[in-house]
Formats: C-alpha cells, structure tokens, sequence
C-alpha cells in the first residue's frame, strides 16, 4: 500500500490524517511528531461507538466562551477532530457538523484547546460571521489534515491550507453544531484562498431522502440542479463583501469526479514509537474530471 501511495503523490493531493497528532500550526510547527495525550480511561477511537456521541454546549450562543464539546456515551469528552474515526464503513465517511444550514456564525473546531471543542471564530477580538447564510451544513473530515509543506502540480502548485478538510452536506436537514454524520462523497472543488488549496468535498447524508439517488457528478446535477454551481459561486465570493478578492477555484473550475475520489483513497498506516498515534495519507486524485 505505501508504494502506491508513493506512485500516486505526484499527480494526487495529499491530506495528512492525524489520530494522535495534530494542534493546527504553522510550517515551522508542523504536529507530525506530537502526542494528543488522552485523560486516563477516554474511549480511544478504536472502541468508539459513534452512535453514542452528542454534542454538549458550554455557555451562551454567539459569545467569546462558547463551546461546543462532543462527549460519549458516558459523558466524556471526546475530540471531534482527533478521537471519531474517519472511516464509517461501506465507502461512507463521518462528518462533523460544525457551521449548520441557513446560518451565519462562523464555527470551527479549535484544534489549540483540549478536546478541540467548536467555538466561534474571531479576529480582533471580534466574534466573525459570514455577509450570509450558507446554504448547506458545513464541517469537517476527522483525522484530517491539509498538508501545507505538500504541493498540489494538479492545482497550480497549491500547498494545503494547514487545516482539516472541508465537507460540504447537500441533504435536506438542517443539522446541529457537533451532529456526527455518515457521509457519502459525491464531488471536490479544488478552492485556492489566499494561495492555499482548501478542498470543499461536496456529500450527502446516508439518512437524507435522496441519498440512494446520487452517487457522482452526474447525479448530483441530475437530483440536485445547479448544487455545484452555487456552492462554488458561495465559496468564490464570499469575502467580496469585506473588500477582500475573490477566492479562485482548480481544475478548469470543474468538481472533481465521485469515481476518481473513491478509487484513490490510498491509505498508509505508520505507527510512531509507542504513542499509539497513527498517522495516514489520504490521496484524491485530480486526473478524471468530468
């Protein structure tokens, strides 16, 4: 498996996933050797039932001390980021929900806190909102990270944007913030913010209506029309309103292809000393387009 993963990286993206590892850092402080140490008895990924999770929320909505933490079954607190695996089984995904449908407050996990609850962003102080709502439940891929020493050829030498990946959920229901969801991935858009490639993976819920109906590109246009256009025009322009300049998009401006994602999740698995972290390299390859 290494070796097709190395055959693969020049003409692949690569997104780094980090069981164990992985505060969001700088170049020059790059997590690949640190340790995500668990509290004496927390559940570890290996034997956690996601079915059991549900988010919990600390303080008051739209304030500088809210927080959203995920805990288990027994009401631990376990990590969004680090602790639900990626995986869901039959080529499915898990998602965490972190920006729901139709709002506008621009949550993310803190992946510098213990547990990486989700908080509001800031800057300056400032808690930050989208110009406008979005139009789809917005999160994150566990155990993922976007590598920004790895440059994209495919995508104008593009380096990750140092941050897990991004889902983007057509379904119909809204979601809640900290909602784990079993995911299927139709599409990628290859957004380029600020010089960083910033993937967008377009996906359904399992448990939406229409799931059974969409398996590619194809699909999507089909049952959901005009989707992918509109969730790249959202993603282009949404720092116009802030006198910022439009974000740009990859590969001619095209999704990248459902059949090209699937057949090139190449894992390789590399355990490190004896902190039981485990580091994976996840390829989505940008050579089939449609």
């Amino acid at each position: 498996m290494a070796t097709a993963a190395t055959a693969s990286a020049t003409a692949a993206t690569r997104f780094t996933l980090l069981a164990g590892a992985g505060l969001r850092s700088r170049v020059s402080r790059l997590p690949t050797a640190v340790r995500f140490q668990r509290p004496r008895g927390l559940t570890t990924t290996a034997l956690l039932k996601t079915v059991d999770l549900k988010p919990k929320e600390q303080g008051q909505p739209e304030t500088l001390d809210y927080r959203v933490f995920l805990v288990d079954g027994g009401g631990r607190k376990v990590s969004p980021w680090h602790d639900v695996p990626l995986r869901a089984g039959d080529g499915a995904f898990h998602f965490i929900v972190e920006i729901p449908k139709e709002s506008s407050a621009k949550m993310e996990v803190a992946t510098d806190e213990a547990f990486t609850p989700i908080k509001q962003d800031t800057k300056k102080g400032n808690l930050r909102y989208y110009p406008y709502n979005i139009n789809w439940n917005y999160g994150l891929l566990p155990q993922t990270w976007e590598d920004p020493t790895s440059a994209n050829s495919d995508v104008e030498g593009a380096f990750g944007d140092n941050d897990p990946v991004d889902v983007v959920e057509i379904g119909e229901r809204r979601a809640n913030i900290g909602d784990v969801l079993k995911v299927k991935p139709l599409a990628a858009l290859a957004m380029i913010d600020e010089g960083e490639l910033d993937w967008k993976i377009v996906a359904i819920s399992l448990d939406d209506p229409r799931a059974s109906l969409v398996n590619d590109v194809d699909d999507v246009e089909k049952h959901f029309p005009g989707t992918l256009t509109a969730i790249r025009d959202w993603f282009r322009d949404y720092k116009i309103p802030d006198g910022k300049p439009a974000n740009r998009f990859g590969l001619g401006n095209k999704p990248a292809s459902k059949v090209s994602l699937n057949s090139t999740f190449l894992f390789s698995l590399k355990h490190r000393d004896n902190s039981c972290s485990l580091m994976v390299s996840l390829f989505v390859s940008t050579r089939n387009m449609l």
